[in-house]
């Protein structure tokens, strides 16, 4: 075997123990580019290292979306913002931009069937996705049945330690009525285990005035909102079922109000 083929196997033997996979795919390719056209040695090093950033976030990203379960048809570039005048897309690019996650604040989505709160929500973890950070989506139904499973296994506090991982659970249609104590209780857990530590996004038919049809008892209820409320943005999308027309929008924005700790904003209608 020639120096030339030593020192190509051992160079590619050293790359993937450091785990450098795109600068074993592409180092012989710059390596040729590089001497066309008289590229010095920092250049030639930048390029490599700017493809293994650029494939490296690609692939952390496709590993993301993978694990969150999000599903496949919602993104926010057809959930339709432009249809209204006075939307403040500066709140929605708060949203996008991830950084109420990163500063523990909650999402809670409030609205009719059919105005959009499930594509919103799945909508923003695809960009959150997309930006490097870990998020998981579930029904609310699903989630009460994998933690009573957990329960009953006695790996209750394992299963929360694996939701951890995320730093969003986004819970689609917390609506969902439960049918005994245990399922709230298991649910009140989720939550107070995620207090002020990981964020929380929820989507709900019902208004906080309702939620004792979730959680039973006032007590419990207060504490449930309580600990939901503080630090969070709540938007509040109103009007008829997008999947009950058969013409176009009609959208009539309202208002906007802003306080120390939450965001509220108020849509007539939405998809």
């Amino acid at each position: 075997m020639s120096t030339a083929i030593n020192k190509q196997v051992e160079i590619e033997s050293l790359l993937k123990s450091f785990n450098l996979i795109s600068f074993i795919n592409n180092y012989q390719q710059y390596a040729r580019l590089a001497e066309k056209e008289k590229l010095d040695y920092v250049s030639y090093l930048y390029q490599l290292a700017k493809v293994e950033s650029e494939e490296r976030h690609h692939r952390k990203t496709e590993r993301l979306l993978k694990q969150s379960k999000l599903p496949p048809s919602k993104n926010l570039s057809e959930f339709d913002t432009n249809a209204l005048a006075n939307f403040p897309k500066t709140v929605l690019k708060e949203l996008i931009s991830g950084d109420c996650l990163d500063q523990a604040e909650n999402v809670l989505i409030f609205g009719n069937p059919g105005t959009g709160k499930t594509h919103l929500a799945a909508g923003l973890g695809r960009q959150w996705c997309l930006s490097g950070r870990a998020v998981y989506f579930t029904s609310a139904s699903a989630l009460v049945q994998d933690l009573l499973v957990a329960k009953r296994d006695l790996k209750l506090n394992n299963f929360l330690a694996k939701l951890d991982k995320f730093q969003a659970v986004i819970i689609d249609d917390i609506s969902y009525i439960p049918q005994n104590r245990e399922e709230t209780d298991v649910l009140f857990v989720l939550l107070a285990d995620r207090y002020e530590h990981k964020r929380i996004v929820i989507t709900s038919n019902l208004p906080f005035s309702q939620w004792d049809k979730i959680f039973k008892d006032t007590v419990t209820t207060g504490a449930a909102i309580d600990r939901l409320v503080h630090h969070s943005h709540i938007l509040q999308l109103n009007g008829e079922s997008y999947r009950a027309k058969t013409a176009g929008n009609v959208c009539v924005p309202e208002t906007t109000l802003l306080n120390q700790n939450r965001i509220i904003v108020k849509l007539d209608d939405q998809q």
